[in-house]
């Protein structure tokens, strides 16, 4: 893409319209810590960067839900009491991602926007059954943060015409973000996955699971034949080796510079069952102990925040195209 003009936004109405009055040749930008400019491109669109729009970044609970704004970078998302607290999965996500220069600048719905699959908070999101917040030229539409997604690199949101402006989910009774890296600083993911937990009933008989990895499929994916194992029931250690047996089963991994597909496939059982036993308060012993080049959530109300200099590698997957559709947040 070739840059040809540069505007800011103060406001998600005032970045509205300036994009209706570009029609077509703005695209939001953010973070920009993924932007990739190309002078010799025909191709040229006015950035539109709406980073100072206060009102996009906000991180607050409103009754049994968690609310958080697309333009909170993941460096605000790292360091929440409140997430920590109540959605720790997504907390630890945010503090893998990048270095901490990338976490200070980067934000959540840029991470989203992108559209990969392995995308950490977007694997975290995914897994809490997240909804995002689209603003348009017909208003705000609410919609499953799996809708965003068109496959690899391919947002449904139009940059040119719409602004993400936040995602909400039902706050769990636990979660928990697990991570495979071929080291602890910089790298990119070999696999993460993530699991949530909501425990409404007595004897688990109202019991919802959220279970989602990357990158198996083109998107993030959900474990939708595990989950329906745990739905219902009082998690138990026997159920969750079922559970994660049936999410490698089900997976369908591929072939990567990082990693070849059976490699992968065998470790979505590892991390499946190491993030339900974390999410279930049931610690985890032997082999469900993370193991060198993991790295686990803390959950059920215990801190989790990011050491001092931490990096621990980016959240984009291999497989990603060169230009991306969408602004970079």
């Amino acid at each position: 893409m070739r840059c040809s003009g540069y505007l800011f936004a103060h406001s998600a109405g005032e970045a509205l319209s300036l994009l209706a009055e570009l029609d077509g040749a703005g695209r939001v930008i953010a973070g920009g810590t993924d932007l990739m400019l190309a002078p010799g491109e025909a191709a040229s669109a006015t950035l539109v960067d709406i980073s100072q729009i206060q009102e996009l970044r906000y991180i607050e609970q409103r009754g049994e839900r968690l609310h958080v704004g697309s333009l909170c970078t993941h460096e605000d998302l790292a360091t929440s009491p409140l997430l920590h607290e109540r959605a720790a999965a997504l907390a630890a996500a945010a503090a893998a991602v990048g270095s901490p220069q990338i976490r200070s600048v980067g934000t959540v719905g840029g991470n989203v926007m992108n559209a990969l699959p392995a995308a950490d908070t977007a694997i975290a999101l995914a897994a809490l059954g997240a909804t995002a917040d689209v603003l348009g030229p017909g208003g705000t539409r609410e919609t499953d943060l799996l809708t965003l997604y068109a496959g690899v690199g391919r947002s449904t949101v139009d940059p040119a015409r719409e602004i993400l402006t936040g995602f909400s989910f039902r706050i769990p009774r636990g979660s928990s973000f697990q991570r495979l890296a071929k080291r602890k600083a910089l790298a990119l993911p070999v696999l993460n996955a993530a699991a949530a937990l909501w425990d409404d009933g007595e004897g688990g008989a109202r019991t919802e699971v959220g279970i989602a990895v990357g990158p198996v499929a083109t998107t993030p994916w959900r474990a939708t034949e595990a989950e329906r194992l745990v739905r219902g029931h009082a998690p138990t250690r026997e159920l969750i080796e079922q559970a994660a047996r049936t999410a490698m089963t089900t997976a369908v991994c591929r072939d990567s510079i990082r990693s070849c597909a059976l490699y992968r496939q065998f470790m979505v059982e590892v991390l499946v069952r190491r993030a339900l036993l974390e999410a279930t308060g049931l610690a985890p012993t032997g082999r469900e102990a993370a193991g060198p080049g993991t790295r686990s959530s803390a959950v059920r109300g215990r801190a989790h925040r990011a050491a001092p200099g931490r990096t621990d590698g980016g959240a984009f997957d291999q497989d990603a195209p060169a230009s991306r559709r969408g602004g970079d947040r």
